[in-house]
């Protein structure tokens, strides 16, 4: 398989091509079925997975390679990776798997793995399940009278949707409310409109046709503007945008204006700090969220812990540390208390019992502390390794320097692009502006092979 299968979220690619071929599918699920068909029990794996045309090849494939080595597969149709997450452990399943690349377009697919407990797997699981695959699969293979099925299950979005109205507090409800609902024609196309609505909002759902290639196509968590236009069209109260598999989430105020994760982190914490519920004193958030976040908690007594950029890395800071509250700039925000991985529904719910507590709008309390201005800038790179150049390091020395007290700088390879990736934050625009340029500039210079 030349590189590396798993990335910071599970395998992903462009569907029909290696690493997401129905031929890998059926190796992982051999690979992963064997790894945890542990006990003398029947041993089990749901799958649930996005509204992607390629779906309808991973799943079979997957299916396949579980029954192959005698692990009986649940189906669980179109659901919410955290709703996958949550029946993993229900259904005391021995290993969940979500087929889906998140906010990716159609033509991208990926696979999640869930272990027992409803996490997302450890890099020292993933990468045994990768050394599986490359020493060969012969050995795993069941005896014919120990094959395991394969059936569907009626209801698997009726579950999820009672437990995400169990997040919400008994005493409050969304009457009165007017929400737009974007679904990105994804997982969530179903059970999100249904949850807002049974709790008591007037719901105005977009994104819920899906027909296999509109997928986060012009809606969703990363294209707004259609959730803008229609809540100030419709004059909503707010709006809700989720990605492909529901697990981020980013909200629309009843001004047409954008709330981003960090915001959302900010406001929760907040609360939950008013209340007694927020653990361990400290937020977890990765090094892409503001600076501006950072300095709010420090403003009320609490800790911004930051790790490397991926949710599942959040979770790990926050099972390590013992806190309930984490996500990312981007939306994935992750409250332990109900959920074991980001859920855009479970967060957007805590958000709005918050605005009914408060009986104002969204735009009065979604912002609670003022981003520091940030910027953001790829340098594509073309096989040379510039990070390594003592030029480099020497600019990046400088950067730092420049900025101590009043911004930081993070610079860092992509995970899934030949990219190096330039974060600067600053007070000052222009001090910002000019660190940039002189840092890009010169990764630029040395992006090429020597």
């Amino acid at each position: 398989m030349g590189r590396r299968l798993f990335g910071t979220d599970g395998v992903r690619g462009q569907a029909n091509t290696p690493p997401m071929t129905a031929e890998i599918a059926l190796s992982l699920g051999m690979a992963a079925g064997s790894l945890f068909r542990r006990g003398a029990h029947r041993h089990r794996v749901v799958i649930g997975k996005d509204t992607r045309l390629s779906g309808y090849m991973i799943e079979p494939a997957l299916t396949a390679g579980f029954v192959s080595v005698g692990m009986d597969v649940t189906l669980l149709g179109p659901l919410p990776t955290p709703g996958v997450a949550l029946l993993t452990r229900s259904l005391r399943a021995d290993i969940g798997v979500m087929i889906s690349a998140s906010h990716n377009p159609y033509q991208d697919n990926g696979i999640k793995l869930f272990g027992p407990d409803g996490y997302k797997l450890s890099d020292e699981i993933e990468d045994e399940i990768e050394g599986m695959i490359a020493a060969g699969l012969d050995g795993t293979r069941a005896e014919p009278a120990r094959l395991g099925r394969a059936q569907r299950l009626d209801g698997a979005g009726e579950r999820y949707v009672e437990a995400v109205k169990a997040s919400f507090p008994r005493h409050l409800n969304l009457n009165g409310l007017k929400i737009v609902v974007d679904c990105a024609h994804g997982a969530a196309y179903a059970v999100a409109p249904k949850v807002l609505w049974e709790l008591g909002a007037e719901v105005i759902a977009i994104g819920t046709e899906p027909n296999g290639f509109n997928i986060n196509q012009d809606c969703g968590s990363t294209d707004t503007a259609l959730l803008r236009a229609t809540v100030r069209s419709e004059e909503a109260d707010l709006g809700i945008a989720l990605d492909g598999d529901a697990d981020r989430l980013i909200l629309v105020d009843g001004e047409g204006n954008e709330v981003d994760g960090d915001q959302v982190l900010a406001l929760v914490a907040g609360v939950w700090q008013e209340a007694g519920h927020l653990r361990g004193g400290a937020v977890v958030a990765t090094v892409m969220s503001n600076l501006g976040l950072e300095r709010h908690l420090e403003s009320r007594g609490l800790r911004l812990e930051r790790t490397r950029v991926g949710d599942r890395y959040v979770v790990e800071a926050m099972r390590h540390g013992g806190f309930n509250l984490g996500g990312e700039q981007s939306g994935h925000i992750v409250l332990t208390d109900f959920a074991t991985t980001g859920d855009g529904l479970l967060a957007a719910l805590q958000v709005l019992a918050a605005t009914v507590r408060a009986d104002r709008p969204l735009a009065d309390i979604a912002r609670p502390f003022t981003p520091v201005p940030q910027a953001l800038r790829n340098v594509r790179l073309a096989g040379g390794r510039p990070l390594e150049r003592e030029e480099v390091k020497r600019t990046l020395v400088e950067a730092e320097r420049a900025l101590a007290g009043v911004g930081r700088i993070l610079v860092r390879p992509s995970g899934t692009e030949p990219l190096v990736r330039v974060m600067v934050e600053a007070d000052d625009i222009a001090l910002r502006d000019n660190v940039l340029e002189r840092v890009v500039g010169t990764i630029t210079d040395h992006a090429r092979a020597a």
